[in-house]
C-alpha cells in the first residue's frame, strides 16, 4: 500500500506538508513557552532542533524522491539553518533500496533502440550504488571496455515534480506564517532548489560537466577524469569508464601500494585550490567516495552530478573584498559583498560594517594558529550569534564552494593530518590576487606573514556568513503577541486544508462508491469545521483585546 502511495500526488504533498507544520507548530509551542532565554533553555531548543532534523533525515531516507536533494542542498545553506540542523543533513544518506534489473534493462533498451547485447558483451544485474536519483551497474562493451552504467530511477523525474509542488505550498507557508520567511528571499531559495534539483535528473548535463572537467585539466598527469561515452549516454543513461582504486582516505590502500601520502595531498591541494580560485566550474561534491586512488598513485575523479561555478567578477570582487580586510577598509568589504550578492535589499550596511569590524578585531588580537578546537568553536558561535540578525543570504554557488572547501580540506587532513597547510596556500595566494593587486601596496607591512591574514579573515568572514538563524532575543511583550497571532493564521489555514481534504475524500468516496470514505471525509470536515471556528472565535478576542 505505501509502495503505491509513495507516487500518489496527494500523498507526497500531506506527508511532506505535515511535517514542515508540525516542525513550526512546535517552533511556535517552544517560543510561547519560553520567553526568557537562559542556558537551559537554549540547551532545550537544541534538542528540540535535534530531534526535528533526525525526523526529517529518516523520512527523507524513508519516501526519497525530492526530500533527500533538499536535505543535501539545504546541508550547504548555513546561511539559512541552525548548525545542529546541519549536521544531521550532512549524515542524510542518499541510498534507497535497489531497483529490479528489469527496469533498468527496459530503460537501456528503450535509450538505445535495440537489445543490450548489440552494445553490451556483459553486465551485472546487482547494482553497485543505488541513489535516490540514480542505479549503478558494472558491466563490459562489446570491445572489452569496462563501463559504469548509471540509469534513472523508475518514475523518479514525476516524482519530483510531484514533490515540487509541495515545496511550493511549504516555502508559502514560511514566508506567510514565519519569521524567517520575512528575512530570507524564499522565491530565490525555491529558484535555486528548482534548478538544482531539475539539472540532476538529466544526465547529459553531467556529461557535459564530465567532458568539462577531461578537457581542463587534459595536461594534468596526476589527476584523471574516466572518459565519458557519449553515443550511449542519453538524458535517463550515463555511461563512463569504470575506475579501479580505493577510496582517497584509503590509508593502508596507500601505504600497501607504496604511495607518497604528502605528494597525494599536496595534488589533491593544488587541483582543488585551482577550481576555488579561479573562474570555471568547480566540482561541489568532493567527499571521499568520489576521490579514488589508484595503485600507480593517480588520483580519479568521478561523479560530477553536484557542480558549482565561479565568475570572473566574482573573483575580482573577492579580491577586492579581502583586500579590504586587509587595509582594514569595511566599506570595501560591505560594498564587496553586495555585489557578490551576498546581500538582500533591506540589509542594513552601516550595522554589517560596524559588525565585521568588531568581529575581525577578535582575529586581530591573536594569530589563528594559537586557537584549538574548542577557542575556534566558541570564536565561531560569538560570530554566528552576532550575525544572526543582518539580511545576508548566499547565492547558490558560494554555498556549495564552502561546503566543497570545508569537505577538501577535511579530506586533506585526514590523510595527511600533520601537514602546513599555510606553507602550500602562500604561493596559491600570491599567485591569485596577481603583480597589479593592491597587495603589493601592504606587502612590505605583512611581510613575514602575508599569507595568515589572506587565509584568516576570508575564512573568518564564511564563518560569520556560514550560520542560519540561531536563539533570538525579540522584545518580549511585541513578540509574544506576534507569535500567537502567527500560531492563529496557520491553525486555521491548517484546518482550512483539512476541511478541502475531507471533501476530496467524500466526493472521491462518493464516486468510487465507497461509504468509507464518504464517512471519513465526513468526519473530518465535521471536525475541523468546529476546529476552524472556535480559532476564528479566539482569534477575534485576541484581536479585540490588542486593539484595546
Amino acid at each position: 500500500m505505501r509502495k503505491r502511495l509513495k507516487y500518489n500526488l496527494f500523498y507526497r504533498v500531506f506527508v511532506i506538508v505535515w511535517m514542515v507544520l508540525k516542525f513550526i507548530f512546535k517552533i511556535y509551542i517552544f517560543q510561547m513557552r519560553h520567553s526568557i532565554w537562559d542556558e537551559r533553555t537554549k540547551a532545550k531548543w537544541q534538542n528540540l532542533l535535534v530531534k526535528m532534523a533526525k525526523e526529517y533525515r529518516l523520512r527523507a531516507e524513508r519516501l526519497g524522491g525530492v526530500l533527500i536533494k533538499v536535505g543535501q542542498f539545504l546541508s550547504t545553506r548555513t546561511d539559512f539553518l541552525p548548525d545542529v540542523f546541519i549536521k544531521e543533513l550532512t549524515e542524510l544518506v542518499d541510498h534507497v533500496p535497489p531497483m529490479p534489473y528489469d527496469y533498468a534493462k527496459e530503460v537501456l533498451e528503450e535509450e538505445w533502440g535495440t537489445s543490450l547485447d548489440n552494445y553490451l558483451k556483459a553486465i551485472r544485474k546487482e547494482s553497485i550504488a543505488s541513489a535516490s536519483i540514480g542505479e549503478v551497474y558494472r558491466a563490459m562493451l562489446k570491445d572489452g571496455t569496462n563501463v559504469a552504467i548509471k540509469v534513472r530511477r523508475y518514475r523518479i523525474e514525476e516524482v519530483f515534480h510531484k514533490d515540487f509542488i509541495a515545496l511550493r505550498v511549504v516555502f508559502w507557508i514560511l514566508k506567510a506564517f514565519t519569521g524567517f520567511g520575512k528575512k530570507a528571499d524564499l522565491s530565490a531559495l525555491y529558484k535555486e532548489l528548482i534548478t538544482v534539483m531539475d539539472r540532476e535528473l538529466y544526465f547529459e548535463k553531467e556529461l557535459e560537466f564530465g567532458n568539462y572537467f577531461k578537457e581542463r585539466y587534459r595536461d594534468y598527469p596526476d589527476i584523471y577524469i574516466p572518459t565519458y561515452h557519449e553515443a550511449l549516454s542519453t538524458n535517463k543513461v550515463l555511461v563512463m569508464e569504470w575506475v579501479e582504486g580505493a577510496k582517497i582516505t584509503d590509508i593502508e590502500f596507500l601505504k600497501r601500494h607504496g604511495i607518497d601520502i604528502e605528494q597525494t595531498t599536496k595534488i589533491l591541494f593544488d587541483f582543488y585550490a585551482d577550481q576555488f580560485l579561479n573562474p570555471g566550474m568547480f566540482h561541489a561534491d568532493p567527499h571521499a567516495g568520489n576521490i579514488l586512488i589508484q595503485r600507480n598513485g593517480q588520483i580519479a575523479i568521478i561523479d560530477f552530478g553536484m557542480i558549482g561555478e565561479i565568475k570572473p567578477k566574482d573573483i575580482e570582487q573577492f579580491k577586492v573584498l579581502v583586500q579590504g580586510f586587509i587595509i582594514e577598509n569595511y566599506n570595501m568589504v560591505v560594498d564587496a559583498l553586495d555585489k557578490m550578492n551576498f546581500l538582500l535589499p533591506n540589509a542594513d550596511k552601516r550595522k554589517l560594517k560596524k559588525m565585521i569590524e568588531e568581529t575581525v578585531d577578535m582575529y586581530s588580537n591573536g594569530s589563528l594558529r594559537n586557537l584549538d578546537t574548542d577557542a575556534m568553536e566558541q570564536v565561531s558561535e560569538e560570530v554566528n550569534m552576532i550575525f544572526r540578525d543582518q539580511a545576508i543570504q548566499l547565492p547558490a554557488d558560494y554555498a556549495y564552494l564552502i561546503r566543497a572547501v570545508s569537505i577538501v580540506v577535511g579530506v586533506i587532513f585526514t590523510i595527511n593530518p600533520h601537514l602546513d597547510i599555510i606553507k602550500w596556500a602562500k604561493p596559491k595566494i600570491t599567485e591569485w590576487f596577481g603583480r597589479r593587486s593592491i597587495v603589493e601596496s601592504v606587502t612590505k607591512q605583512y611581510a613575514k606573514n602575508a599569507a595568515e591574514p589572506l587565509l584568516s579573515y576570508p575564512r573568518a568572514l564564511l564563518n560569520f556568513l556560514e550560520s542560519g538563524e540561531k536563539d533570538r532575543k525579540w522584545d518580549k511583550k511585541k513578540h509574544y503577541i506576534n507569535l500567537r497571532h502567527q500560531f492563529y493564521l496557520l491553525l486555521e489555514v491548517f484546518s482550512f486544508i483539512l476541511i478541502i481534504i475531507g471533501i476530496v475524500f467524500f466526493l472521491y468516496g462518493l464516486r468510487i462508491g465507497s461509504g468509507g470514505l464518504g464517512i471519513i471525509g465526513l468526519v473530518v470536515i465535521g471536525i475541523f469545521i468546529i476546529i476552524i471556528t472556535i480559532l476564528l472565535i479566539l482569534h477575534y478576542r485576541m484581536i479585540r483585546q490588542r486593539r484595546n
